[in-house]
């Protein structure tokens, strides 16, 4: 399942000489995180979604989730400071990120967005997240994606 497709994902990974793993699946628009979750043959929890947001200060945060988990929008909201916060719509997320629906992984975005990630990715020794491309994902020690990306551990589900 590995591959050496390259994506900015990994030359942001590369360039700070961080360990990581890609593996490759065929993609089916209608497949789930827990279905993928399968394909790698690991546990749905160490496989994390990445969700994008606006709050009412018309500030975007991204919040990183295991995939079976649903955002809880009144806590990512505490944890960002925010009144509320509401999920950006389909079509502003490439403008936004440069990443599609599916693809999206929460390092290399065009800008950086203050990133939350739920607690329990301290629980493993390594996590899965998007390698920016629907099809890709990357596994890496969550310690790193935490410092790369400059997450801040919450609860936010």
């Amino acid at each position: 399942m590995s591959t050496k497709e390259r994506t900015n994902v990994m030359r942001v990974l590369d360039g700070k000489k961080i360990s990581y793993a890609s593996h490759s699946y065929k993609p089916d628009a209608a497949m789930s995180g827990t279905e993928i979750a399968g394909i790698l043959g690991e546990e749905p929890e160490k496989v994390f979604k990445t969700l994008v947001t606006q709050g009412k200060s018309g500030a975007y945060y991204v919040f990183i989730v295991p995939v079976e988990a649903e955002l809880d929008l009144k806590k990512a909201a505490k944890a960002a400071g925010e009144k509320a916060v509401n999920m950006i719509r389909q079509k502003e997320l490439l403008p936004l990120t440069g990443y599609v629906h599916g693809g999206c992984s929460p390092i290399g975005m065009k800008k950086p967005f203050h990133t939350f990630i739920h607690e329990t990715a301290e629980n493993f020794d390594k996590v899965f997240v998007s390698a920016g491309k629907v099809g890709l994902q990357i596994e890496l020690a969550p310690g790193d994606l935490i410092n790369v990306v400059g997450c801040t551990v919450a609860d936010i589900i």
